[in-house]
């Protein structure tokens, strides 16, 4: 009896989690954080949101049809990427200025590499650097939750860094402060996060070591100078736990060894308390991913550890 031997390349061993599923788990565990915008902002939460990711999905589909790929809007990555913007931009923004935002996530900060799995940069964070670069004011423009007029509010970093006035934490952990439709309740994205460990898909590292960072320095600052909030403001304010559950654990722009997202989350916390409390922004979340971005090619380089039987 002639026995079929079928040679095929590695791996040999596959996972039963794939792109579809690990973006599926993540816009679930985005539920939560959703749902409390959509509560806090009503038709604005949602007309955002929506439209944030019809245009992520329409770029998406153009710039594949034009490099003659297959299209793959099904894998669920366009629509979160459409998600994650919407939901670090403030409610009042004008729905174009969001059209323009989510066609740039996608085209310079995913297709323009060669598509998903190839880009350097987070595409959502890409987006709102794009945005704050072109059109500061509107980016920087912030309602009052539930009351939804037309007076504006300053955001707890901003109450903290131009006016010495911090908001209190029990506020912050359940919502109702002005911001970025993400930065509604600290709860919401805690739950998120916490999803997301359970099902593992992300890895604990960079959010511990981000976390741990900020906490540290936040608290080394705060003895220096009462000034400055104390450490549990720095982690419960602003995108830190938006960027720092679902920003900075993005598989593709981190590092791919366990000692490189040690670093990753460590650098990006010395960065964002740097920006924080010496820089000229309230908010550092978004440039501490990118710039830590950046660097996950050399982390990857000198973290690589050594193949088995090798001095």
């Amino acid at each position: 009896m002639k026995e079929k031997f079928i040679v095929t390349a590695s791996p040999h061993i596959k996972g039963r989690m794939d792109v579809r599923s690990m973006m599926r788990g993540v816009i679930y565990a985005l539920i939560p954080a959703v749902a409390a915008s959509i509560y806090f902002y009503r038709g604005k939460a949602i007309s955002l949101i929506v439209v944030s990711i019809l245009a992520a999905l329409a770029t998406e589909a153009v710039f594949q049809k034009a490099r003659r790929k297959k299209v793959t809007l099904f894998d669920g990555s366009a629509l979160l990427t459409g998600l994650l913007l919407a939901l670090v931009l403030p409610p009042s923004l004008p729905l174009g200025v969001a059209v323009l935002g989510a066609v740039m996530a996608i085209a310079l900060g995913k297709q323009i590499f060669g598509g998903l799995g190839y880009n350097i940069f987070n595409p959502a964070l890409v987006g709102r650097a794009f945005l704050l670069a072109t059109f500061p004011v509107a980016l920087t423009t912030w309602i009052n939750p539930l009351s939804l007029d037309a007076v504006t509010g300053a955001t707890p970093l901003g109450m903290m860094k131009f006016q010495g006035m911090t908001t209190p934490l029990l506020k912050l952990f359940l919502g109702q402060t002005s911001g970025s439709l993400g930065e509604s309740s600290a709860v919401a994205l805690l739950l998120g996060g916490a999803y997301l460990l359970w099902k593992r898909y992300i890895d604990w590292r960079i959010p511990l070591a981000y976390f741990v960072t900020v906490f540290v320095f936040g608290e080394a600052a705060h003895l220096v100078n009462a000034k400055f909030a104390s450490p549990l403001f720095q982690v419960l304010v602003g995108g830190f736990l938006l960027g720092a559950l679902f920003m900075a654990t993005d598989p593709v722009t981190t590092p791919l060894t366990k000692k490189g997202r040690w670093i990753f989350g460590f650098g990006s916390g010395i960065l964002l308390i740097i920006i924080r409390l010496w820089g000229g922004l309230p908010e550092g979340v978004m440039y501490s991913i990118l710039l830590m971005n950046m660097a996950v090619p050399l982390i990857n380089r000198y973290t690589r550890p050594k193949p088995f039987g090798v001095r």
